[in-house]
């Protein structure tokens, strides 16, 4: 009596397998990627600009840092952990993360908006994913459970010596990786100088700002 059925299904799994691959073209429909070209628009572009009058929700700058909170600001950095050093000034939770160094070397080469521009690039890249973009500790890495760092805008980071901001790169601190064997040591100082930029953005005048630039900034308040 069973055996009749056999090739019954047999017939039925085509038609099985069939359904299976409607539902998946269900799911994965057709689509453009970001700045690809269509067709479809006069402009030849897929990515369309905003509707007049479309309010524009966590978007630019504050979209990357924040958790994208529109005109909020981060909540206040935790107090930072302290972590047992070896009396070689080593960290005994990870060994490879040693204490910033002493020293107060300056940053070794010329402040050039180059190089501003070289140290965003890095820290958007290796900095950003737990500092924010704007250093102030909610990075997309922390917003997924990892340790929140303390902001740079601190008064205690803010004095601190160049040599140390790069020593922590260069060594890791505390839960920090270290990133000296990933990033070369001019852009390490880049990355440095950028953060000192940073600092001085949190609470910089407007008198701070070139005249020309200036009077852009005051025709738009």
């Amino acid at each position: 009596m069973i055996l009749w059925r056999l090739p019954l299904l047999v017939l039925l799994l085509p038609l099985a397998a069939g359904c299976e691959r409607a539902m998946q073209n269900m799911y994965d429909q057709p689509k453009y990627k970001p700045l690809t070209a269509s067709p479809l628009w006069s402009d030849g572009k897929s990515s369309r600009p905003l509707e007049p009058g479309v309010v524009a929700h966590s978007a630019g700058a504050l979209a990357a840092t924040s958790s994208g909170r529109m005109a909020q600001l981060a909540p206040p950095s935790p107090a930072p952990t302290v972590l047992p050093l070896d009396d070689r000034g080593i960290s005994r939770v990870n060994p490879i993360a040693t204490a910033p160094s002493e020293t107060t070397r300056p940053i070794p080469t010329a402040v050039t908006m180059a190089l501003l521009q070289r140290g965003r690039n890095r820290f958007d890249i290796y900095c950003a994913p737990c500092h924010s973009v704007s250093g102030d500790g909610d990075g997309m890495v922390v917003r997924r459970g990892f340790p929140r760092p303390e902001a740079l805008s601190t008064a205690k980071l803010r004095a601190a010596p160049d040599s140390h901001l790069f020593d922590v790169v260069t060594n890791g601190y505390g839960v920090m990786y270290p990133f000296g064997d990933r990033i070369a040591s001019q852009d390490r100082w880049a990355i440095v100088a950028y953060v000192r930029a940073l600092q001085f953005s949190q609470d910089a005048r407007l008198e701070d700002v070139p005249a020309d630039q200036r009077r852009a900034i005051e025709e738009q308040r």
